[in-house]
């Protein structure tokens, strides 16, 4: 049983995880890992656990999304399934990696994304058909399995990005697409992680029902924030998990 300070700090950091996924498309994995370990949960553990909370958090954003009737329908789907499918793949093999290692490559993601990721201010106006799209986005939607099955994370902070740069998809739009892979790639990596009996799903499923809540507010007001806001955000959040998660991976190591 926690403590009811911890338990306070999950709940806490749970809202902050779901407003922060409602409004990047993260999912919240990128709080939930470091919280979870923080918590002093062994690295292949609390990265199960992390993909558990982003069940509920990231289904909380896709439904919102979805209500709003601004989803591109096609994309959506081809995103979807390949994030589905891939993290069933690579769920399977995160057991057979040290923990160091998963760490080092969640560093790794974080540089990369802080490196390429760019402030556009003319980006909420640029004009694109997103689902002529969709077979490059299924190809975003296996970083998203590879990032869920290897690393307990939705891979939105990852997704993002790469729509918004190289692909010209509008940052908007991007965010609602990386919510719903998000969704279907912790739910693959979840299935997953149940079937080997990694993680702890019922404090995952605590921490992401709290992050839900957040997650719906956010996603509802994605359009009120402005596209330069969210790069920054983005860009923000990238550089300080990269610290967070080189420091456990080194301190693993030796």
């Amino acid at each position: 049983m926690l403590p009811w300070w911890e338990i306070l700090v999950l709940v806490a950091l749970g809202l902050f995880a779901g407003g922060l996924a409602g409004l990047l498309g993260i999912g919240g994995g990128l709080i939930f890992a470091p919280l979870l370990l923080w918590l002093d949960l062994p690295p292949h553990q609390a990265l199960a656990t992390s993909s558990f909370a982003i069940v509920p958090t990231a289904l909380a954003g896709s439904i919102t999304h979805l209500r709003s009737g601004k989803l591109p329908v096609r994309s959506g789907l081809a995103i979807a399934l390949a994030a589905f499918a891939s993290a069933l793949l690579f769920g399977g093999l995160a057991g057979l990696v040290s923990g160091w290692v998963l760490l080092a490559m969640q560093t790794a993601m974080y540089v990369v994304l802080a490196c390429s990721v760019r402030v556009k201010p003319d980006d909420e106006n640029a004009e694109t058909d997103v689902d002529d799209k969709a077979p490059l986005l299924a190809g975003v939607g296996c970083i998203a399995g590879w990032s869920a099955g290897m690393l307990g994370l939705g891979g939105g902070l990852v997704m993002v990005p790469l729509m918004n740069g190289p692909m010209a998809v509008p940052i908007h739009p991007a965010v609602r697409l990386s919510t719903v892979a998000v969704f279907c790639s912790a739910t693959a990596a979840s299935l997953q992680f149940v079937h080997e009996g990694r993680g702890e799903p019922l404090m995952g499923l605590l921490l992401g029902g709290v992050a839900a809540l957040a997650a719906r507010w956010t996603a509802s007001r994605l359009d009120d924030f402005d596209a330069v806001v969210l790069v920054r955000l983005l860009r923000g959040l990238a550089i300080v998990l990269a610290i967070d998660s080189s420091r456990r991976a080194v301190q693993l190591l030796f």
